[in-house]
C-alpha cells in the first residue's frame, strides 16, 4: 500500500475499499458499482490481503446464490415456490393497487409483480415508488385457492445503502488530512488514479460531486465521448438516477396531474440526463418551460398548486466539434437540442464542465488504491446539502459589482458545494479559497460568456476578484486563454476588444499558441516587434497548442552553446521530452551550422544504466545532425533553466516536463508526434536576458 493507503485505512477503518475489487467481483452481474461496494464494504473493508480475498469470495458466493439474472428468474421462481422463501438481489419498484388497497411491487429481473409490501415497508423507502431500488429481499410464495390473490409475498426488505454514519468523526478524520491527500483520497474514491490526474482535472472531477452536495444545482457537462460524464450519475451514489433526455416526460419528471403522483424530482437529490445533447432531438416544449421555472425557483405548478422540490439537474451530453471550431462558428452550447438553446434555460445553468478537458477513459487511469465505500460518501454528501458555505470567502474577496444576482448565485452555489466536498470542517488557507472562489467563477463565467454569443441583450460582464488588500484578479477560462482570436465574439458578430491579461493581471509578453513567428522551423530576420522579449508567461493545467517551439523556439535562434539545467530527465517520458527538444534545435538551425549541448541532470536511482544508455543513443542519433549533446550528472541540483551563449537564460517552472500523461503506446495517437495536441501542466515560464 502507499502511505496515502494506509492513512486512509488508518483514519476510515471499515469505511474503505480497495477500488479494484469492484471490478474483480463484478463478473456478468449487471448492477450499480454502489451496490457491488456496499457488499465489499461489508466483507472486504480491511487491507489484510487473506481478508480480502476470503471476503471477494463470499461477495463473489452472495451474487452467484442470490442476485437475479433475467435468464435465470424462472429457476430462483422454482427455489422460491419449493423453499418457500428465498433471499434475492434485484431492483425493487412499488405502485398503489387503489382497486385491492395494496401496495404491490415488481422485481424487474425476477419477473414477478404483485407482490404484496406493507405500508412500513413503503413509508420507510418511498423512492421505491419511483424508478425503484435496488434490495436485498426475502420473497415468500403462499399459494392461494382465491385467483384474485397473488402467491407472492414480500418478507423483508433492505435497500442496499447504508444504514447510519457518524458525521463527527468523519469531520475528526477530514482533520489528519493535508488537501492534496483529501483530494487524492476522494479522487480514488470516485475511481481514478490520482497519479494520473493533474490538479485542475481533479477539480473538474469534483465539480460533478457537487449536485449531489447542493440542493438545487444546475450542472452541464458536453464534451466527447467516452470521458466518463454520465459514471458517477448511474453508478456512484443510491440518491441519484440517470435517465435519457429523450425519454423524459412532464408527468414523469415534475407530477402527474392525473393522478397527482410527483415525479422523480420529488424522490431523487440528482436528476441526471443521459445523451443530453442532438440539435434535431424531440423535446416537448411544456416540459421545457416548467424546467426553466423549477431550475429558477425550486418550484412546479401542479393545476392551481405550486409544488417544491430540492433536486439538482444535471444534463451531459457529446460534442461532435472542437472546441476552435464551435468557438469560430457557433457557441459552446450548440450540440444542445433545438428548445433547449433558448437564453432563458442556459441562464439557469449554475456551471459549465469543459468535457473537452477530460480523458478518455483509459484502463491505466482506474484506481488500484483505497477509497471509501461509494454508499458511505454518498450519505456524507447527502447530509452536508443542508448547509452553506457561500459566504466562507467574504472576509478576503470581493466579487465585482457588475456580476448579477444570478451569476453571483452560480459562483456561490459551485463554491459551496466544492467547499463542502474539500473542507467540511472548515479550515482552508486563504491561497485554497481563492482556488476554489476562482474556479467557482470560472464554471460561471463559461456560461455567461457564451450567453453573450447567443443573445445580444446579455451585457459584458466583469468576471474579477478584489482581494482584501485591493487587489484586483482577472477569471478567464481556458479556452479564452488558448483561442483569444475566436472566443469574443458577440451575438451580434462583434469581435470584442481585450486586453490581453492573464488570468492574474499580469501582461504576458511571450508569443500566443499557434504564432506562426513563433513555430517557424527555419531561421529568418524579424521586424524588432518580433524578436524574443523578456517577460513572463503562465501556462494553465489542460492548456493546449502549447509547444516548445512557440514557447522558446525564438529564444534559441542563433545559439551554438545551449546548456539545460533540470534534475528530471529521467524517466522514459522525460528523456523523450528532452529528445524532442534536441529536434527542435535540429528543425531551426542550419544545415551547416554545428550546437554543442550541455545537460546536467539527477541520476536514476531505480535504473541508473537504462537512463545512461538512453542518453548514449539519443547522442548517436543527433551527432549526425549536427548536435553535441554531454551531460553530467548532479544530485544536487535543483533550479531549472535553458542558457544559451546568446546571453538568453529561460527559468522554467517544471523543467521540460511540461505535458501530462497520455498513451505513447498508441502509434496512432496524434500526441506522440504532436506536442500542440497534448495537454499541459499548470507551469510558468521566465525569460531573462543577460550579458554575453
Amino acid at each position: 500500500m502507499t502511505p496515502l493507503d494506509k492513512k486512509i485505512n488508518e483514519h476510515f477503518a471499515g469505511l474503505v475499499v480497495r477500488k479494484d475489487l469492484v471490478k474483480a467481483v463484478k463478473g456478468n452481474a449487471i448492477v450499480p458499482s454502489y451496490v457491488l461496494e456496499y457488499l465489499l464494504g461489508q466483507y472486504c473493508a480491511t487491507s489484510d490481503e487473506a481478508s480480502i480475498q476470503s471476503g471477494i469470495e463470499t461477495v463473489k458466493e452472495i451474487l452467484a446464490k442470490h442476485y437475479v439474472h433475467r435468464n435465470e428468474a424462472g429457476l430462483v421462481r422454482s427455489n422460491i415456490r419449493e423453499k418457500g422463501r428465498y433471499k434475492v438481489i434485484d431492483k425493487v419498484s412499488v405502485a398503489l393497487n387503489d382497486k385491492k388497497d395494496v401496495y404491490e411491487a415488481t422485481f424487474a429481473n425476477l419477473g414477478i409483480k404483485e407482490v404484496l409490501v406493507d405500508t412500513s415497508t413503503v413509508k420507510a423507502h418511498p423512492k421505491m415508488l419511483v424508478s425503484g431500488v435496488w434490495c436485498i429481499a426475502d420473497v415468500e410464495y403462499e399459494y392461494s385457492e382465491d385467483k384474485s390473490v397473488s402467491p407472492w409475498v414480500l418478507g423483508s426488505l433492505k435497500p442496499i445503502q447504508l444504514s447510519n454514519f457518524d458525521f463527527d468523526a468523519y469531520l475528526a478524520a477530514r482533520q489528519q488530512f493535508t488537501s492534496d491527500e483529501w483530494i487524492d483520497l476522494l479522487i480514488q474514491s470516485i475511481g481514478f488514479d490520482p497519479e494520473m490526474l493533474g490538479r485542475r482535472s481533479k477539480f473538474i472531477q469534483l465539480v460533478r460531486l457537487i449536485p449531489f452536495v447542493e440542493r438545487n444545482y444546475n450542472l452541464i457537462e458536453l464534451g466527447p465521448k467516452g470521458t466518463g460524464k454520465s459514471h458517477i450519475f448511474s453508478e456512484f451514489s443510491p440518491h441519484g438516477i440517470l435517465i435519457s433526455g429523450g425519454e423524459v416526460t412532464v408527468p414523469k419528471l415534475f407530477v402527474n396531474n392525473a393522478t397527482g403522483k410527483i415525479g422523480l424530482v420529488g424522490y431523487w437529490d440528482v436528476v441526471a440526463f443521459d445523451e443530453f445533447a442532438g440539435r434535431q432531438k424531440r423535446v416537448d416544449k411544456a416540459l421545457v418551460d416548467i424546467m426553466k421555472n423549477y431550475m429558477a425557483n425550486k418550484s412546479f405548478s401542479r393545476g392551481v398548486e405550486t409544488l417544491g422540490a430540492e433536486a439538482s439537474m444535471v444534463f451531459v451530453g457529446n460534442t461532435k466539434h472542437t472546441v476552435p471550431y464551435m468557438l469560430k462558428h457557433t457557441d459552446l452550447f450548440d450540440e444542445l437540442p433545438e428548445k433547449y438553446y433558448d437564453s432563458a434555460f442556459i441562464d439557469r445553468l449554475h456551471a459549465y464542465i469543459p468535457g473537452w478537458e477530460v480523458d478518455v477513459i483509459r484502463g491505466e487511469m482506474f484506481s488500484g488504491g483505497y477509497g471509501f465505500v461509494v454508499d458511505y460518501i454518498a450519505e456524507i454528501l447527502r447530509h452536508l446539502r443542508a448547509q452553506d458555505f457561500s459566504d466562507q470567502y467574504k472576509a478576503l474577496f470581493t466579487l465585482s459589482s457588475d456580476i448579477s444576482t444570478r451569476d453571483r448565485d452560480a459562483v456561490h452555489k459551485t463554491f459551496s458545494g466544492l467547499m463542502k466536498i474539500l473542507f467540511p470542517a472548515g479550515g482552508a488557507t486563504d491561497e485554497e479559497l481563492e482556488e476554489v472562489l476562482r474556479f467557482a467563477m470560472e464554471c460561471r463565467k463559461r456560461v455567461k460568456d457564451q450567453l453573450m454569443r447567443i443573445d445580444a441583450t446579455y451585457p459584458k460582464v466583469d468576471f474579477r476578484i478584489t482581494k482584501s488588500d485591493g487587489t484586483k484578479l482577472n477569471v478567464r477560462t481556458l479556452e479564452e486563454e488558448e483561442y483569444p482570436n475566436f472566443y469574443y465574439r458577440t451575438a451580434e458578430g462583434d469581435q470584442e476588444g481585450q486586453s490581453g491579461e492573464s488570468g492574474n493581471g499580469s501582461k504576458e509578453e511571450a508569443s500566443e499558441p499557434g504564432d506562426s513567428s513563433a513555430d517557424s522551423s527555419q531561421p529568418h530576420e524579424k521586424p524588432a516587434s518580433d524578436r524574443p522579449k523578456e517577460g513572463h508567461r503562465e501556462v494553465q493545467e489542460n492548456q493546449k497548442g502549447i509547444t516548445f517551439a512557440n514557447l522558446f523556439g525564438q529564444h534559441l535562434m542563433g545559439a551554438t552553446e545551449v546548456t539545460v539545467h533540470d534534475p528530471y530527465i529521467r524517466m522514459f517520458h522525460q528523456l523523450r521530452n528532452f529528445s524532442e527538444f534536441l529536434e527542435l534545435l535540429i528543425g531551426q538551425k542550419k544545415p551547416e551550422d554545428e550546437i554543442s549541448v550541455r545537460l546536467r541532470t539527477g541520476k536514476d536511482e531505480m535504473a541508473p544504466e537504462r537512463q545512461e544508455e538512453n542518453l548514449t543513443k539519443m547522442a548517436d542519433y543527433v551527432r549526425g545532425h549536427g548536435i553535441h549533446l554531454e551531460w553530467e550528472f548532479d544530485d544536487l541540483l535543483h533550479d531549472r533553466s535553458i542558457e544559451t551563449d546568446t546571453g538568453w537564460k529561460i527559468i522554467l517552472g517544471r523543467g521540460l516536463d511540461i505535458f501530462q500523461r497520455y498513451d505513447s503506446r498508441d502509434a496512432f495517437n496524434p500526441a506522440n508526434r504532436m506536442q500542440e495536441t497534448r495537454g499541459c501542466k499548470g507551469f510558468g515560464i521566465t525569460f531573462v536576458r543577460q550579458e554575453v
